[in-house]
């Protein structure tokens, strides 16, 4: 259901429509297997040339502008972890007095802030509380590789639990990272934005419509992306997307979205894959005992049970 009067005369994106263009151009340094740059070029294509980008230092920001080159076919600025809502909302900010000037004879641009999963769960989330609270008109894409990649792996806040990562490494008296996940897209509609949502690559014409809905309603969004890291998960770098559909087939990554405070769980799994098949593609859980996996199993299945209750008071 598109709860959201912007959304009255929406056209979805469909194999037929997808936008040809792309904004992220290729010769980029991202890594074999790379399934967050998938992701970043689906929003960019579907956000187009008359866009903004404010990029937190991270991998996207790493691989896409070794100087004096750049794969950025649209304005885009390289910001701190800690301050890229807050650099976003400035350019927001500026974009609304320029039209109370009627500088812009067409539509005026799109503004995206993007952050990895550490510059957005940890150093950046007072800025982008920040920006949701004080209601910026903006989208805000976190691209979500459970860890620190480009600078050794290291945890974040987004890291899930018993994942082996080199600051929260398994041996004897450690599972590996000991704490779960932190819930980003909870915190984002907690600020009561008209739009939330989780994708993932693996399912781009779910994820492209979420980047359109996104950018078509007035006001802040924020869209959470799973993103497949081969190199820090040693995953098979061929593997990626089938990963990334495992995370969703197992209940692991569900996709909704929230408009309005409107749960809407956008791609039912009937018959949901058991989470062991989704670890056992991963190197950094290849430590979990039968224990370990069946205690997540039964983390999963209450999150999941929970996004469905939620769902459910939300359609009364």
């Amino acid at each position: 259901m598109l709860n959201h009067p912007g959304l009255e005369n929406f056209e979805k994106i469909t194999t037929k429509n997808i936008p040809t263009e792309n904004y992220i151009s290729q010769g980029h340094r991202a890594c074999q297997g790379c399934a967050e740059i998938l992701a970043l070029g689906m929003v960019m294509k579907i956000a187009g040339p008359n866009t903004i980008v404010a990029n937190a230092t991270g991998c996207m920001e790493i691989v896409t502008s070794p100087f004096p080159q750049t794969a950025w076919k649209v304005p885009w600025i390289h910001v701190a972890f800690e301050n890229t809502a807050a650099v976003a909302s400035g350019i927001e900010a500026g974009i609304k007095a320029l039209k109370r000037k009627e500088r812009f004879k067409n539509d005026p641009p799109h503004v995206i802030a993007v952050g990895g999963d550490g510059a957005t769960a940890d150093i950046g989330l007072q800025s982008l509380s920040g920006a949701l609270e004080r209601g910026h008109n903006f989208l805000y894409v976190c691209l979500d590789n459970e860890a620190y990649m480009n600078t050794g792996i290291q945890r974040s806040s987004s890291t899930p639990y018993g994942a082996s990562t080199t600051t929260s490494p398994t041996g004897s008296q450690s599972i590996g990272q000991q704490t779960w996940k932190k819930d980003l897209p909870a915190i984002a509609a907690a600020h009561n934005i008209p739009y939330v949502a989780t994708a993932n690559p693996g399912f781009h014409l779910d994820l492209m419509n979420k980047v359109k809905k996104a950018l078509t309603i007035e006001g802040p969004a924020y869209i959470h992306i799973y993103s497949a890291c081969p190199t820090g998960w040693r995953s098979k770098p061929e593997k990626s997307i089938e990963i990334s559909k495992l995370a969703v087939q197992t209940n692991v990554f569900p996709l909704y979205e929230i408009i309005n405070g409107r749960l809407t769980i956008t791609k039912k799994i009937n018959k949901p894959k058991p989470v062991r098949e989704y670890l056992k593609t991963q190197r950094r859980f290849g430590h979990l005992s039968d224990n370990d996996i069946n205690f997540i199993q039964q983390r999963t299945d209450a999150r999941m049970a929970e996004l469905q209750s939620l769902e459910s008071s939300s359609q009364e």
